[in-house]
């Protein structure tokens, strides 16, 4: 993990004891490469989530807000920055192999070597952008996404992130993947990832977009791993870019949300074909109304 400055942002948030995962799950999205919990006196919980100084405290602290806005009785505490610590090691045991679905395996690079036998590895550095693959939403769209998938297939995976989903996309078989993601910074990250995987660049499309808007293109298959907002605003466009024989897979929503969802679906004239649940998290894939 790179830090040339010898330091980490922090940013502690708290809420009430029934909401553990929520925080854990907000750490995980807005992008922290760490987190420290606190059980308080009177029964609530701290979490101090850290995150790289390669941005500034502000830009974390936006992103860290917008997160929280799906998480009600979630608030920040404080912020400020720890000096010197030996962050590699901690990161190092924070981020082991992990399998996913049947044949994958997430993997932070300093773990290349050591891939379980016939799982093919994904290689993603930690904390970069969401989408590290040990967030259970990640892993709902990773095991639809493993189901799918067929050889030579084209996929589109919007709201990027790390670029998981595309190099899951690509090493399993997909001959050519569009990638889109509203934030520059990020593009960048996923661009970084795509090189750790070795991905040829010419099979990928990575651009900055704002969802689906000026997309024109076509795909077998897309994936979107965000929140539900963006979720629901891009589903009247996603028909026109599956087509009627494509799957669109939807993953970071709580499976409370589901009804709102599902209702927002049959509204864009789309159909469940398989629902998939991980702890709170859940999501679908689904096809264009015949």
């Amino acid at each position: 993990m790179r830090n040339n400055d010898n330091y980490w942002w922090y940013i502690t948030i708290k809420a009430d004891s029934s909401q553990e995962d929520n925080l854990f799950s907000i750490a995980d999205i807005s992008g922290s490469i760490g987190t420290e919990m606190q059980e308080l006196p009177n029964g609530a919980l701290r979490l101090r989530v850290y995150y790289r100084s390669s941005e500034e405290i502000g830009a974390w602290r936006e992103r860290l807000l917008a997160v929280m806005k799906a998480f009600p009785g979630v608030e920040v505490e404080d912020w400020g920055k720890i000096e010197n610590q030996p962050w590699n090691v901690a990161a190092e045991e924070a981020f082991p192999p992990l399998p996913v679905g049947g044949r994958l395996v997430v993997l932070a690079p300093w773990h290349r070597g050591s891939e379980p036998a016939g799982r093919v590895a994904l290689y993603i550095n930690p904390g970069s952008a969401f989408g590290t693959g040990y967030h259970e939403s990640t892993q709902i769209a990773l095991e639809l996404l493993e189901k799918y998938i067929r050889e030579g297939c084209v996929t589109a995976d919007i709201g990027t992130g790390s670029g998981i989903l595309t190099v899951g996309a690509l090493k399993m078989g997909a001959k050519f993947a569009y990638a889109r993601d509203i934030d520059p910074t990020v593009i960048e990250e996923a661009r970084k990832n795509f090189e750790l995987n070795e991905l040829d660049p010419q099979k990928i499309d990575l651009k900055t977009g704002d969802l689906l808007k000026d997309f024109g293109r076509r795909a077998d298959i897309l994936t979107a791993n965000i929140l539900l907002g963006p979720l629901t605003t891009m589903l009247a466009d996603v028909p026109a870019a599956i087509g009627g024989e494509g799957v669109a897979i939807f993953s970071g929503m709580l499976e409370k949300e589901k009804p709102v969802f599902l209702s927002a679906l049959a509204e864009a004239g789309m159909r469940p074909v398989e629902e998939l649940a991980k702890g709170e998290w859940w999501g679908v894939a689904a096809k264009a109304q015949a």
